[in-house]
């Protein structure tokens, strides 16, 4: 691939687009069980290369919530090929038949479920994005052309390889997928500017990387956010489910978009459940930045700024503050939030039920971790991204969200009068 150039790529992702869409349900499976299978058996490979880019990237100096995200191992690789063969299992979106009826001059209408044609992404430091997305592309149809990122490129760079070995043995051809890593931010650039080749971009990644594809792309993008995001402790919130879901929340893994990063506890539970909760954070390692009444609680507070209240941390560090109501944790969260996920604890179904109506973000919930906002964990598969916009797609998405529809007249000799 080394002799082409970024434009050359798009266009031959253009063209084995028609071969991916004219793909049987069966052939799909196929060609998916053979990518997995690739990869357990590639595993060495793969991990030798994410070895390297872990070495620059810490010379680099990168944080360790980075280097997470980055690293793979036999566990990681093989979670890897798991998730391409439950991308597999999944229903065939395409051909569904979304709608229809017949016009009252008997042509019969049917919208359908069809690929997009070629899929784009942009996204960084996640080597396991590169198989997701290809995976969910292909089982949807569509060619895809992935943008990685310096920061895992040996990592990725074997990825691809391996995927395209696959494809060519499953007899599909390996222009399929493609990959403009090598070259730089042109390649990011062609992505961008790929009208005519590129039918939709998927930027992941950090706030300022969406932002700069959004704002430079000619072409349509689905803006995957930033996630701040807060979990709500109400007046009623049961002491263990508050430790718990918020423990769980930040702890788990503290590098993805969907930890929870900022705690809103109602004042009327504040002496009850703050020192129970922060004391949980902190045998974890967690840093709370709190407000004057969490200070007063808890011990070894961070003062909590007005830039804590806006900042998605990625990191074991979480923010914390009072509020005297619900309102005003609502207040709050339409402030802050990037419209990603939030959570409120309660027993009060009154409560429960305005949050789920009045918060304005992908997903909402009622009484469990924000870590459930996840592709597999929604029954997905694996994810492209999760949407905070509001037009095609908005949350975790998944297969339906790489088509399109298109609308299939059938008739018999109707003109239009």
């Amino acid at each position: 691939m080394t002799d082409q150039t970024a434009q050359v790529r798009l266009e031959r992702a253009k063209e084995a687009s028609r071969a991916t869409a004219a793909l049987t349900s069966d052939a799909k499976v196929r060609i998916l069980e053979e990518i997995a299978g690739a990869l357990e058996q590639n595993a060495p490979r793969i991990i030798e290369a994410n070895g390297k880019d872990i070495d620059r990237e810490r010379e680099n100096g990168i944080g360790e919530s980075l280097i997470d995200r980055l690293r793979l191992d036999d566990k990681r690789v093989a979670a890897l090929a798991a998730a391409v063969r439950e991308v597999a299992a999944l229903p065939d979106p395409v051909g569904r038949v979304v709608g229809g009826h017949r016009m009252p001059n008997g042509v019969a209408l049917e919208q359908v479920r069809v690929p997009f044609g070629v899929v784009g992404a942009i996204y960084e430091a996640r080597p396991n994005v590169t198989v997701d997305i290809a995976a969910l592309a292909l089982r949807s149809g569509n060619a895809v052309v992935l943008r990685g990122g310096s920061a895992a490129l040996e990592s990725n760079t074997v990825l691809v390889a391996v995927m395209r070995e696959a494809l060519e043995r499953a007899g599909l051809t390996a222009e399929a997928i493609q990959t403009v890593d090598d070259f730089g931010r042109e390649g990011a650039k062609a992505l961008m500017h790929g009208r005519g080749f590129i039918d939709v971009l998927v930027p992941r990644g950090s706030a300022g990387l969406i932002e700069a594809v959004v704002t430079e792309s000619t072409v349509p993008v689905i803006e995957t956010g930033a996630g701040n995001v807060h979990i709500v402790l109400d007046e009623s919130a049961p002491d263990d489910w508050a430790r718990d879901i918020v423990v769980n929340a930040k702890v788990q893994r503290p590098s993805v978009c969907n930890a929870v990063e900022t705690v809103l506890v109602h004042r009327q539970a504040a002496s009850r459940l703050i020192p129970l909760v922060a004391s949980a954070l902190q045998s974890e390692g967690v840093a709370i930045h709190g407000d004057d009444v969490v200070a007063g609680l808890v011990s070894n507070v961070i003062p909590a700024t007005e830039e804590d209240w806006r900042t998605e941390y990625l990191s074991l560090d979480i923010a914390m503050k009072v509020v005297d109501s619900l309102d005003e944790a609502l207040d709050h969260i339409r402030r802050y939030s990037t419209g990603h996920t939030e959570s409120i604890v309660t027993t009060d179904s009154r409560n429960a039920e305005r949050f789920l109506a009045e918060v304005d973000s992908a997903v909402v919930m009622v009484n469990a971790s924000t870590r459930f906002t996840d592709g597999g964990e929604f029954g997905f598969g694996a994810e492209v991204g999760i949407s905070t916009q509001k037009l095609h797609a908005r949350g975790p998405m998944g297969l339906s969200e790489l088509t399109s529809t298109k609308w299939l007249a059938r008739g018999a000799g109707q003109i239009r009068g």
